[in-house]
């Protein structure tokens, strides 16, 4: 039996997916991100549980195909262009990981949310062309074309979150720009929309603006039918619907994949945004598909897996 560990990079923990080659998750374990010291410790602590991992199993390395790897920022051939998140710039992963682990290793490296269309993909067993938004304190992306993550030449090939949706009253971006999807569709987005919305005092609420207003919150008002809260639901699918119907005249997918924590909402903000696709989108791509994601917070894991498993096939 061979295995991979599939590894997803947070800003704040690591997680790390031990499985077979034929992708069953057989054990995980995390470990805190120290990004102090420009994030020097991370690769070192990352390859040190790992090698702790293996001792305590009893595998034998020569059974281990590789190391796959999904990293918040820019990545392409392997190579990290740039990770604010972590403190990186300019790491070359298969170089950067073996010397962590103390000898030649093999490694694969993608962006965190392609790895997590990736994920999506290869559990899902899907064979169409796919495109994920994973909403929650940003909004990440990944698309899928014949079965492949696309990174593009900078490894900015999926920076959905900063597609511009808003030109009337657009918001600052953390990425320096404004109007960015991210402002108006992550967890901070869809608060900003409610508490505009809240002081405009225009529609009936039970919603009030705390510190406990959250998404969560949000869509549950929505589904009990709060006027206020189902004019959020319709803001924030009328830009997803738009940043949707630009992607699919651009690489025509089968099927829209909403992950992330707000896609906890369900169906009543998958509905909604086909809605609001429908309005938007050319006469050709109008049969995409908008499930949800299944796989939740493992999604990256298994498409880092992926990487090593798809690169011995």
């Amino acid at each position: 039996m061979k295995y991979v560990f599939g590894i997803d990079v947070g800003g704040t923990s690591v997680k790390i997916g031990f499985l077979n080659e034929q992708g069953e998750l057989l054990d995980r374990f995390s470990v805190l991100t120290d990004t102090s010291n420009h994030g020097d410790n991370i690769l070192f602590d990352i390859a040190n549980a790992i090698k702790a991992f293996i001792k305590e199993k009893n595998i034998n390395e020569t059974d281990i195909l590789g190391f796959g790897f999904g990293l918040p920022g820019p990545v392409h051939n392997d190579f990290v262009v740039r990770c604010p998140n972590l403190g990186w710039d300019s790491v070359f992963m298969p170089e950067a990981f073996s010397a962590a682990y103390g000898k030649s290793v093999h490694v694969k490296a993608t962006n965190d949310a392609t790895a997590a269309a990736v994920g999506e993909y290869w559990q899902q067993e899907m064979n169409d062309d796919m495109v994920f938004f994973t909403l929650g304190t940003g909004v990440g992306g990944g698309i899928v074309i014949n079965h492949k993550g696309v990174d593009g030449v900078h490894g900015a090939g999926a920076e959905l979150g900063h597609i511009r949706v808003e030109h009337k009253h657009p918001i600052a971006c953390t990425c320096g720009l404004d109007g960015c999807l991210e402002t108006v569709a992550s967890i901070r987005g869809v608060v900003g929309i409610t508490r505009r919305l809240i002081k405009e005092n225009k529609l009936e609420t039970t919603l009030y603006d705390s510190d406990k207003l959250n998404p969560k919150v949000i869509f549950d008002a929505a589904k009990n039918n709060d006027p206020l809260a189902l004019e959020v639901v319709e803001e924030v699918a009328d830009y997803m619907g738009l940043a949707c119907a630009t992607i699919a005249v651009t690489v025509d997918p089968k099927i829209f994949l909403i992950g992330g924590g707000i896609s906890n909402a369900g169906s009543i903000l998958t509905t909604a945004i086909q809605k609001h696709y429908l309005k938007y989108a050319h006469f050709g791509v109008k049969d995409a598909r908008f499930e949800l994601a299944k796989l939740g917070n493992d999604a990256g894991m298994y498409g880092a897996a992926y990487l090593i498993i798809s690169d011995n096939q």
